[in-house]
């Protein structure tokens, strides 16, 4: 398999989607923090410090798809058409999990941005309640499903 990512020289390179033609594509992230049951309880009942944590995350995960070609690279600047945050307490752990899927009708996917906006979503509930536990983890980032272009449908297996 040749990497698209290099060119002839073995340079990096950006691709050249220019030929492709303009498709739906969605893509669809999730992540999980997991906290102290302390944290949990204070996110849950909007008593931390730095004000509604859960809220401050969904505009932060959006914010965050919406700068992924500035983070990353080789990824393009794309025009999305919807990006959509959800978040699900899971008390049993305790923690939440983020997902967000991501939507355009272009020449490229939308995954980088989806995972991006999954990322930041978590990075923004640890830094807002990292007074209240260091220790909580981010784990299990990965895209759920995809389609549209060349590679077509994309489903995780449960």
């Amino acid at each position: 398999m040749q990497l698209t990512h290099l060119d002839e020289k073995d340079r990096p390179k950006m691709v050249d989607v220019s030929p492709k033609e303009d498709t739906s594509r969605v893509a669809k992230a999730s992540g999980i923090i997991q906290m102290s049951q302390e944290a949990f309880d204070m996110i849950v009942q909007n008593k931390t410090k730095k004000g509604p944590v859960l809220q401050t995350a969904v505009i932060a995960s959006i914010m965050g798809a919406k700068q992924t070609s500035s983070l990353i690279p080789m990824c393009h600047p794309l025009m999305l058409t919807s990006l959509n945050c959800d978040i699900e307490e899971l008390p049993k752990l305790p923690g939440f999990k983020l997902t967000l899927t991501a939507k355009l009708k272009g020449k490229t996917g939308v995954e980088m941005e989806a995972l991006t906006g999954v990322s930041i979503g978590l990075l923004t509930i640890y830094d807002m309640a990292k007074a209240i536990d260091k220790s909580m983890i981010l784990k299990d980032i990965m895209l759920e499903e995809k389609s549209g272009g060349k590679s077509g449908h994309f489903k995780r297996k449960s």
